[in-house]
Order: structure tokens, then sequence, then C-alpha cells
């Protein structure tokens, strides 16, 4: 029993003293979103979805809840992120070249349709994130017309 207290004990000060360390936010400025909104005309319901279920892992600029500062949690959460990130970040919009964001979308509508994003894991704690039928269609409905435009980019020019 004294070994099993001692284990707990240790295992205590070292969640204390974690909770010193933590890693880099992610937060930008809003503004970076700026070339993504003005080239995608998202509608007020859209950009609103948007905001609710993928601005915190896919762009600069992540609001953090309450409980990202407790370790081990924001380091998952940082990893988290970073991962999104690096498949879909919409603050580095102006820098895809008009295949690239015709491919993100085309991501992006089979993902919101088969309901694989937003995460479960993010719509467990932030339960305005978990879209609702209607929703699904705006968002989709939205994607298919930002790719028709993409689409007439591609067209070569005579």
């Amino acid at each position: 029993m004294k070994i099993v207290k001692k284990i707990l004990i240790a295992l205590l000060v070292v969640l204390v003293i974690a909770q010193f360390f933590s890693p880099d936010k992610n937060t930008g400025d809003t503004k970076d979103l700026t070339a993504f909104l003005e080239e995608t005309k998202p509608n007020e319901e859209v950009k609103a979805i948007l905001k609710n279920t993928c601005f915190d892992c896919h762009s600069s600029n992540t609001v953090y809840p309450w409980y990202s500062k407790i370790t081990p949690v924001n380091y998952w959460m940082a990893e988290h992120v970073e991962d999104g990130k690096k498949h879909l970040n919409f603050s580095k919009w102006s820098e895809y070249s008009v295949k690239r964001k015709d491919h993100k979308f085309e991501e992006l509508i089979e993902e919101v349709e088969e309901k694989e994003m937003p995460l479960p894991s993010y719509t467990w704690s932030h339960t305005e994130a978990d879209l609702s039928t209607e929703q699904i269609e705006a968002v989709v409905a939205w994607a298919k017309k930002v790719r028709m435009g993409y689409a007439l980019q591609s067209i070569p020019q005579k």
C-alpha cells in the first residue's frame, strides 16, 4: 500500500509541475481570414457555421476554452490544431493555387457530407458545431457554388 501511495503522490507532483509548461497558442489575427471570406463570399449563415465549426482548427486564430489551460489537454489541442492547419488553413488561402483551392473545397464537401467534419472530439465540447441537416446542406451548396467559380477560372482562355 505504501508503494501505491508513493506512486500516486509522485504522479500528482508531476502533474502539478506540468501545469507550468504549455505549448504555443494559435493566436493570429482574424484579418488573416479576409482573403478567404472575400474570395468565397459565404452568406451570413455559412459564415457563422464556419466560425463555429472550422476556424478554430483550420486558421491561425483559435478561440481557446477554459480547459485548454490544463496540461496535458493543451498539448493534445495544440497537436490537433497543427494537424488541422496542415490539411487546410483558411488563413493561408491567398497562398493556395486555384487548383489547390478547388481540391480543398472538394474535400470540404466530402468531409461535411459524410459527417467526418467537424470531428466528434470537437463537437463533444462545442455543441454548437454539431451540424444539422440544414446546416450541412447550406455549407455544401455554398461550397459547390465556390467550386464552380474555380472550375471557370481553370478553363484556358483563347
